[in-house]
């Protein structure tokens, strides 16, 4: 049987390097790409030696070209924590927008399906707790989280707009907050930012009185619901997340107790637009998909502790990155 070919945009960030190892798994030939702007080689490299692996250093806001036939195309390509996006926000507008299409129009050249990276961030600052995929969101398209809450609510019209025009084969997969080794611990979200003060001897900073929630789910599961998803038949938005909810106050005192450290909590002022809650319904991907997480979130992060802890020290000082304008 011919091996399939599966491209993955994004390939060196946190998640789309964990969907290169599951699909070459899976005994599919993987073709990664990758601009590098926020994703790391050191994420991929052990993948390098492999015959049914190869790279492409490009930015998939400019137009593609892969070679040969192609099954399937995951477009994971795009700056996802604010410390990011905040600094480069019109690339990541343009990830959101010209490199969608740019990825939907090598899925309809090629005649193969596409599944897109959404997120949780397109019901915003949500007023429907937990969220299902019918509420439309509440989100401020000027605001500094604008540039990616509207990159991905575009990237969904227009992946939706390919499907009902063109009759291309996609899927849409609503992220929640995922973790797990490989995640940057510079990247401003809330766990590695609390474990990366841990181990530094700082105190926890949470913003606000700690009373917003998060849900956390471990990227092996998130993982498998993407390729359920993408195998699937279902053409609507998913989302794939944990709704275990925890407040960050209780989540920071978690990591406290995790690490053993002796540090205590300061609160600084809460970020403009800054979701209060965020908690997934996930009735469509159990009925839909057989769907549920299964790591506990105790297990994940002792996994994902141990992967941040035997970092080299110097990875523990390193600055958020700077980008040039």
């Amino acid at each position: 049987m011919e091996q399939k070919r599966v491209l993955i945009t994004g390939a060196a960030g946190f998640l789309g390097s964990h969907l290169c190892d599951r699909f070459i798994r899976e005994g599919y030939h993987v073709i990664g790409m990758d601009n590098l702007i926020t994703g790391s080689l050191s994420n991929i490299e052990h993948l390098f030696p492999l015959p049914n692996f190869e790279f492409y250093h490009h930015d998939v806001s400019k137009f593609i070209h892969v070679p040969g036939k192609l099954d399937y195309i995951l477009h994971f390509a795009s700056p996802a924590s604010p410390i990011d996006y905040l600094k480069i926000p019109i690339q990541t507008l343009k990830v959101g927008s010209l490199g969608t299409h740019n990825c939907l129009g090598l899925a309809l050249a090629k005649n193969a399906r596409i599944l897109v990276a959404s997120t949780s961030e397109v019901y915003g600052d949500p007023l429907v707790h937990p969220q299902n995929e019918d509420y439309w969101g509440n989100v401020n398209p000027v605001g500094p989280r604008g540039v990616y809450d509207e990159a991905k609510r575009f990237q969904e019209a227009i992946t939706m707009a390919y499907h009902t025009f063109h009759q291309v084969e996609t899927r849409i997969v609503r992220i929640f907050n995922t973790y797990g080794p490989r995640m940057r611990l510079n990247d401003g979200r809330a766990l590695p930012a609390f474990i990366g003060q841990a181990l530094r001897g700082e105190d926890l900073t949470v913003f606000g009185d700690g009373s917003q929630t998060r849900s956390f789910c471990y990227v092996d599961d998130l993982v498998e619901g993407i390729y359920r998803l993408l195998l699937s038949d279902y053409v609507q938005p998913m989302n794939i997340g944990n709704p275990d909810e925890i407040s960050l106050k209780d989540f920071a005192e978690e990591i406290i107790a995790l690490t053993g450290t002796k540090q205590k909590i300061v609160y600084k002022p809460l970020p403009v637009d800054d979701p209060k809650q965020r908690q997934p319904d996930i009735t469509r991907a159990k009925a839909i998909l057989g769907w549920a997480p299964t790591v506990s979130r105790n297990e994940g992060l002792k996994i994902t502790y141990e992967y941040f802890k035997s970092l080299p020290p110097e990875e523990l000082f390193k600055t958020p990155k700077e980008f040039k304008k």
